[in-house]
């Protein structure tokens, strides 16, 4: 999925302003301007839209476990995990919201998705473990949508629309 996707749909479903995004960034010590971040949540056929890199992303993901959860400065920093992949977004979402195994399948089940058990243990696995399976974009739009209705509830009248188009058709392509 695309990256700018995934930063749009976590900035709508916690409710957080640009401002909010670079201070989550800056927990995991990344730094950016914000008519940068301004660009990243720019639709892709608005004028000034970029790409989110892979280095914000996974500054931006592990900045948001610190930011909900807290951060233990008796540890070393983690290892970014570049490039940041739909498994890479799944796993930080899950450690950021303590979710276990059965939260996840509810809240891809609540998305419009079944998933079973051992699909979605082999999304959380390792690249290199036998049994690892790359997250494909529908699952993510599901899981993403799940987590979103966690948080928001349904989206009600005056929700931008490409929210709304986001989380009603999770089919699109």
């Amino acid at each position: 999925m695309i990256t700018n996707d995934v930063l749009r749909s976590i900035r709508y479903m916690l409710n957080i302003n640009d401002q909010k995004i670079i201070e989550i960034a800056k927990l995991a010590d990344f730094d950016l301007p914000l008519s940068e971040v301004q660009t990243y949540l720019l639709k892709d056929d608005e004028p000034g839209y970029q790409p989110c890199d892979d280095q914000f992303m996974a500054h931006f993901l592990d900045g948001l476990i610190y930011f909900k959860r807290g951060r233990d400065p008796s540890k070393p920093p983690v290892p970014l995990d570049i490039p940041v992949t739909n498994n890479t977004v799944l796993k930080k979402l899950r450690v950021a919201f303590e979710l276990k195994e059965e939260n996840m399948h509810q809240l891809i089940e609540t998305g419009g998705y079944r998933v079973g058990r051992s699909e979605l243990s082999a999304f959380l696995r390792k690249k290199d473990h036998p049994n690892y399976r790359a997250c494909g974009d529908q699952v993510m739009r599901y899981f993403l949508k799940g987590l979103t209705l966690r948080f928001r509830g349904r989206p009600q009248a005056g929700t931008p629309e490409l929210f709304v188009r986001f989380h009603e058709n999770v089919n699109s392509p």
